[in-house]
């Protein structure tokens, strides 16, 4: 009897698979490996300690990761490559404000707030990254 609740209890802890939210279903990006730990107390993370700012990290992600501080509590991390075409040498998006737009004249532009195409919502949205503080640290991952 112990050993069969053992058993079963293994196959369900084994089973369950944590639910972040953040999926990609999109055909044209892959889901790379990210994890980012930002200190806000480093000088090249400064912006992110202030609302309505923003900063791109070029080493992770596909074409890179931009980083959003909503209210200070929320941040949003987006992939940099446009999510409505296989990347390509035009696919980084750039940033200016809260619109990450791509260069690769599509038209796609997109909110780092929602990760949202700014005039077609059929499109695909940015690919979002979890991002969550605990103290003076982000820490960005998927």
């Amino acid at each position: 009897m112990k050993i069969s609740l053992f058993i079963i209890t293994l196959l369900l802890v084994v089973s369950c698979k944590k639910d972040d939210g953040v999926r990609n279903d999109n055909p044209y990006l892959i889901d790379p490996l990210v994890s980012l730990n930002l200190n806000l107390n480093l000088p090249e993370y400064n912006p992110l300690n202030f609302p309505g700012n923003s900063i791109i990290i070029n080493s992770q992600g596909i074409r890179g990761i931009v980083v959003y501080n909503v209210n200070n509590d929320l941040y949003t991390a987006f992939e940099l490559s446009d999510p409505n075409h296989t990347p390509s040498n035009c696919s980084k998006m750039t940033v200016e404000g809260i619109i990450a737009t791509c260069p690769c004249n599509d038209d796609n532009s997109y909110d780092i707030v929602t990760g949202q195409h700014q005039t077609n919502e059929n499109r695909y949205p940015m690919l979002q990254y979890l991002a969550n503080r605990t103290g003076n640290n982000i820490q960005i991952s998927n």
